[in-house]
Formats: structure tokens, C-alpha cells, sequence
């Protein structure tokens, strides 16, 4: 049986990166293979599928995730994010703070990796929580919150990004809808989450953090760091332009050429390209940087996500496996006489994944390859599908996942309390991520 075979291909993908600490991207070749061969593959046709896989995926996504990478670089080593957080921190003053800094976590997530994020973010919070005598936690909850659902639900963040491209979905209408399932999920596990959790588990609430786990890390002064508007408008640059341009192609859905001109601009890679040149100027020259100093951060933000270029690539060749193997098509068919959504199919698969694997991005694009068959028929919105993926890739971030590892470290946690916390956070975020989205599909 084919669903036997890719099991025991996840397992076997488990014990090499778990238990032989084998690298991932080689463990997803290695799967790859050996799940081929055990489908009956043309053995002459494997290796070729692998490189259709990886380069097939990277095809479409390196150019987006490599300038998101840059342009976040810029906005960090600029101080750009400090001011953000800062800025919305001290006008919503103590009352709110927990709406500042959640604001402040999910503009900054739009433009930074997840961890990335974190690292700019944690010492803000921790000096705030000192200064204002709360619970680190109750500042580094909802912070947390909001980093991860941009990761899992916003381009270009590489898991909806490269999921996009599997299931042929519209990059700008995913953001768009992102945000509106983005908005309340970050809400209910952010700040109502932590109500929750500061009634039941009270003793995580008492820890102070632990900074020192980040290591060095770069301190700002607030006057040397770019103005508020302008470091706010060069995170979001991609998603303004893509947002507008998927707007305009829904009002005026007749071709002509400045349509033709409006969909080039919000294609992702000309926006990133376009952003990215706008943060050269405005995180860099007009700030006296010189060129040479900016091309260090360029450069340094594309070592930093080499290896994860390539784990992707290596979740493209899985899926491709599974495509050219007929397994997304045997899921289809198991799937064809069921009333049950494709929505929840494409949820449940993926946080089965994500529970096996632990990386977020390579359980949703295993997933794409196998429930992508299902969306022949064209009764799911393609952008749908990736948001349901997205909620379902996230859940239950546990033991074989490097966040978890973060959040307990930075936040000086036990494991019981990791636990108690950042694992239920990431299973409610998941869970009310795909509320959303089939609230979404009833109108859609």
C-alpha cells in the first residue's frame, strides 16, 4: 500500500534526522530514494524526479525567500525593527502593551524569519517587562503568537510561499487572506491564550527569562535608528504592493496593459526586488552606510538561509516522489467518496507531519504532494488549501522542533512548562488558524 510505504518512509526520515543527528536536507534525499524505489519507480527516473523536486521548487521560491532574507537583514542590522517595537511599546503605554507588542511582532514577523524575529524581539520585551514589573512571559507569549502565525500563513515566509507554488495558488490573495485569518488566530493565542495560561500554569509566569542564551547580539540607540514610518513602510513594501495588485486584478478583472503592468509590479519576486532596493536606500545609504557595509549584510543574510534553501529543495524532491509515484493520486481516490473537506484532509495530514517531523515547511510540502491530486475537481479555493496546510504544519511544536528548543531557552523555561505553554500555544494557533479558514471557504 502506498500510504504503508510513505509511513514508513517518515519514519525512516525520523530516526535518521532524531536518532543519527544525519543532516535534514540529506535525510529528505535519502527518503526520497528509498520511498521511489519502494513505489515501483523506474529506477533510471528517480534521481531525475529528485532534481525535477528540488529544482522545481527552488525554481519558484529561491528568488522570493533570498530577497525576503536580505530585506529582512537590512530592516534588523538597520535597527529598523527596534524602532518598530519600540515606537508602538511607548504610545500604547501600559494598559495595552500586550496590543503593542503583538502589533509590533506581527509587522516585524512579516519581514523576518521566525527566528529571527525572535532574537530582535526578546531583549525588547524583557527590558519592558523589567521596567513595567510583569511576567516575562505575559509580553513573550503573544510575541510568540504573532511571529509564528506569519510564519505560517504569510508569504514570504518560505512554508506559504513554497506551498503556494505546489497548489498553484495566488501568492497575493494567500497574503491577503492570511492576514484576515492571521488578525483573530494571533488574538486567541496571543492574548487570550495567556490568560488562560497564567491561570492553570502560574509557575511559568514566575520565570524571568533568560537573555543570555542569545548570545551577542547588536544594542541600538533609539536616535541611531531609522524613523518609525519609514522602517514600518519598508517591512510591509511586499505586501502592499502584492496586496494592491490582487486587489486590482479582482475589481478589474478585464486584460489591458495597465493591468499587465499592475500584475508584473505585485508578482512576489518584482515586489521583493523592488522593496529590497527601496531598503538598500532607506535602511542603508540614505542613513551613510556605505554599499560595501550593506553587501555584508546581503551576503551574510544568504548564509545564514543556505541550509534552509536546501531542506526545502529536499521537501520539494519528497513531494515530487510522492506525485510521480502515484501516492497523491491513491490519497485522492481514498478521499474521493468522503463528504469530509479538503480543507480538514489537507489540516490533518499536515499536522500529522509536522508531529513526525517537526519542521513546519517540509511537513506542509509533503502534504501539498499529496493532497494537490484532490484539487482537480476545483471545489477549493487554492488559497485556502495552503492556509489549511499552514494551520495544520504548525501545530504542537514539540521536542523535534529547534523553536521549541528557542522558546524554552530564551524564556527559562522547564520542559513541563515548555510544554504547558509553548506547545498548547502552538496546537490552539493551529486549531483556531483552521476555524478561520473554513469560516473563510463558507463565503468563498
Amino acid at each position: 500500500m502506498p500510504i504503508l510505504i510513505v509511513a514508513i518512509g517518515v519514519l525512516l526520515l525520523l530516526f535518521m534526522i532524531m536518532k543519527l543527528k544525519l543532516n535534514t536536507f540529506i535525510s529528505l534525499v535519502i527518503t526520497s530514494v528509498i520511498v521511489a524505489v519502494c513505489l515501483g519507480m523506474d529506477l533510471s527516473q528517480i534521481i531525475s524526479t529528485i532534481e525535477k523536486g528540488i529544482g522545481g521548487q527552488l525554481g519558484h521560491l529561491a528568488l522570493v525567500f533570498g530577497i525576503g532574507a536580505m530585506l529582512g537583514k537590512l530592516v534588523s542590522d538597520a535597527g529598523g525593527g527596534y524602532r518598530i517595537a519600540t515606537t508602538l511599546i511607548e504610545r500604547f503605554g501600559r494598559k495595552r502593551i500586550q496590543i503593542a507588542v503583538v502589533i509590533a511582532s506581527f509587522i516585524i514577523g512579516i519581514a523576518l524569519f521566525f527566528e529571527v524575529g525572535l532574537v530582535l524581539l526578546i531583549p525588547i520585551v524583557y527590558a519592558i517587562a523589567k521596567e513595567l514589573k510583569m511576567p516575562f512571559l505575559y509580553l513573550g507569549i503573544p510575541m510568540a503568537a504573532a511571529l509564528n502565525v506569519t510564519h505560517a500563513f504569510l508569504p514570504p515566509h518560505p512554508g506559504p510561499t513554497a506551498i503556494s507554488v505546489a497548489y498553484n495558488a495566488n501568492i497575493g490573495q494567500v497574503l491577503l487572506l492570511g492576514i484576515l485569518v492571521g488578525i483573530p488566530t494571533t488574538i486567541v493565542a496571543g492574548p487570550l491564550f495567556n490568560k488562560f495560561a497564567m491561570k492553570f500554569f502560574p509557575t511559568a509566569y514566575e520565570k524571568a527569562g533568560n537573555i543570555s542564551a542569545l548570545g551577542e547580539r547588536k544594542v541600538f540607540k533609539l536616535e541611531e535608528t531609522p524613523g518609525f514610518g519609514i522602517s514600518v513602510l519598508t517591512s510591509l513594501f511586499p505586501v502592499i504592493f502584492m496586496g494592491l495588485s490582487t486587489i486590482y486584478t479582482l475589481i478589474f478583472p478585464a486584460d489591458n496593459t495597465l493591468k499587465e503592468i499592475v500584475v508584473f509590479i505585485g508578482n512576489p519576486g518584482t515586489s521583493m526586488l523592488i522593496s529590497l532596493l527601496l531598503a538598500i536606500y532607506t535602511m542603508g545609504r540614505s542613513r551613510g552606510i556605505s554599499m560595501k557595509e550593506v553587501s555584508e549584510s546581503l551576503s551574510k543574510s544568504i548564509a545564514q538561509i543556505a541550509m534552509m534553501l536546501l531542506i526545502i529543495g529536499g521537501g520539494g524532491a519528497f513531494k515530487q516522489v510522492l506525485v510521480d509515484g502515484g501516492v497523491g493520486d491513491y490519497v485522492a481516490t481514498l478521499f474521493s467518496n468522503s463528504n469530509m473537506s479538503p480543507l480538514l484532509v489537507a489540516w490533518i495530514i499536515a499536522a500529522i507531519l509536522r508531529l513526525c517531523l517537526g519542521s513546519a515547511t517540509v511537513a506542509a510540502l509533503t502534504t501539498a504532494g499529496l493532497v494537490a491530486p484532490m484539487m482537480v475537481a476545483g471545489t477549493v479555493d487554492p488559497a485556502l488549501m495552503v492556509l489549511a496546510t499552514g494551520a495544520g504544519s504548525v501545530i504542537a511544536c514539540h521536542v523535534n522542533d529547534a523553536g521549541f528548543w528557542m522558546i524554552k531557552e530564551y524564556f527559562g523555561l522547564s520542559m513541563k512548562q515548555t510544554f504547558q505553554t509553548w506547545t498548547l500555544l502552538t496546537t490552539v494557533l493551529s486549531v483556531t488558524g483552521l476555524g478561520c479558514v473554513m469560516l473563510l471557504s463558507l463565503f468563498m
